[in-house]
């Protein structure tokens, strides 16, 4: 037989003027529930949902979920009957110990089979903590976790949203609810934390796991998370029930040596609905252990057969991963386009084959984006004066076509004025027979 132990407290909170949250704790159901309406309203709903909750039989998953709606109704009743109390609600999150799924012709399962299942509509929280690591099992029934699971939201902009108190789903405001419901084997060593959202709005995931791995007492814990939610602010009332699987009768162990020896992957069918549907699963082992396989009962295979573990989320593509991927490719493109700018603002004077040519780009190119042909001149090597070819042949940077261009009618001139002085040499100097240079006419002396 699995043995649990359990530790619970409650509080009103440093704000508030009374406490509209109750609890269950009447093993083997453990429950939470928080209270919403004017006046006293909370208050009454949330003990309505708690006493119609203990009063009825919670023996299979079927018939928690069958419970919780009960509670749903007795709420809903209540507040038919006092004008005073229309319009009061109350959320409410339940873990449970029940015996495994019966066999034709027995009235109960073997109680070797026995399964963990949580129950929840609103947003009070069932979190699974398992080798170390704090796993939220439930899904709030919020407008704002409606938001992060489309991708709208980030998980910190959740805890500070102006409308995160706006709830989708809760006991009472209509005549029948819709009860998602999970199946978890029970493993020594394993701590359940149900809680208001004045514990979680209060205090973030790390610090509650911290101390679930420090306290070894659960009714050390639940008081310790109650003082922390206080220290932090107590905005809200806060409840607390800790639930921990201190026996298992070795289940656990045979059930992943099982595993092993067939080396089987588990996937999981997630959670399902009281109205027959599946919604979404949470992780609910973590830490590199074996998934613990939770057989279907025979016959069935609906999804009350779910394992312990769960199958990893797909990410979704949401507008802010398509944001940044767009901001990404802006950026990106602004720098290309610099590049691209930074290349081609500049000209050069250099050669091709042995011609004087301008180029539009950087000498010898930068990066990809090497330099094109803008014009040619009629300037060979050659022609370029001596003092000058070096810097041509490397490429004589201008930051302009026309300052380009004045630098090849520069050598041009240069050019030109060298041809000149050669010509006018060579026409002016002669050479005598004897060898002497003589310049000019001769003039004649004798008589003839």
């Amino acid at each position: 037989m699995t043995r649990l132990r359990a530790g619970a407290a409650t509080d009103t909170g440093q704000v508030r003027a009374n406490n509209q949250d109750a609890i269950l704790v009447a093993e083997p159901v453990f429950a939470v529930a928080d209270g919403m309406g004017g006046h006293a309203a909370g208050e009454i709903a949330s003990e309505v949902a708690v006493e119609s909750l203990q009063a009825d039989d919670v023996s299979s998953r079927r018939a928690l979920a069958e419970a919780v709606r009960q509670a749903n109704r007795a709420v809903w009743e209540r507040a038919k009957g006092d004008a005073e109390l229309r319009g009061m609600g109350t959320t409410m999150c339940v873990v449970a110990l029940v015996p495994g799924a019966p066999t034709d012709g027995e009235a109960s399962g073997d109680p070797g089979d026995e399964r963990i299942i949580v129950a929840n509509v609103g947003d009070s929280r069932v979190y699974q903590f398992h080798d170390g690591d704090l796993i939220q099992i439930t899904d709030d029934h919020s407008l704002v976790e409606d938001l992060v699971r489309e991708g709208r939201l980030s998980h910190d902009e959740a805890r500070t949203h102006p409308q995160r108190n706006i709830l989708t789903r809760v006991l009472g405001n209509e005549p029948d609810v819709e009860v998602d419901t999970w199946e978890v084997i029970p493993q020594r060593g394993d701590r359940y934390l149900l809680c208001s959202d004045g514990l979680f709005n209060e205090v973030d995931d790390d610090r509650i796991a911290s101390v679930l791995r420090r306290l070894a007492d659960p009714e050390d814990v639940a008081q310790e998370l109650v003082a922390l939610a206080n220290r932090h602010g107590g905005r809200d009332n806060v409840s607390v029930v800790v639930v921990d699987v201190v026996d298992d009768d070795d289940r656990a162990a045979a059930a992943s040596a099982t595993v092993a020896t067939a080396s089987q992957t588990v996937v999981s069918r997630g959670p399902t609905t009281a109205g027959g549907g599946t919604a979404s699963s949470p992780a609910l082992s973590t830490g590199g252990t074996s998934p613990v396989p939770v057989p279907p009962s025979a016959g069935n295979s609906s999804p009350s057969a779910a394992p312990a573990t769960k199958a990893a989320k797909p990410r979704r593509v949401t507008w802010r991963s398509l944001l940044f991927v767009c901001c990404l490719l802006v950026v990106l493109g602004g720098a290309v386009a610099a590049v691209a700018w930074f290349a081609r603002s500049t000209y050069h004077v250099g050669l091709d084959d042995e011609q004087v040519v301008i180029y539009r780009g950087r000498p010898g190119g930068l990066l990809w984006i090497q330099p094109t042909l803008a014009e040619r001149t009629d300037l060979t090597l050659d022609d370029v004066p001596p003092a000058r070819r070096a810097a041509v042949s490397d490429g004589k940077e201008e930051p302009s076509l026309s300052r380009a261009r004045e630098y090849v009618a520069t050598l041009e001139e240069q050019a030109e004025a060298e041809r000149r002085r050669t010509t006018t040499t060579e026409a002016t100097t002669t050479t005598t027979p004897s060898g002497s240079p003589t310049t000019g006419a001769l003039t004649g002396t004798g008589r003839p």
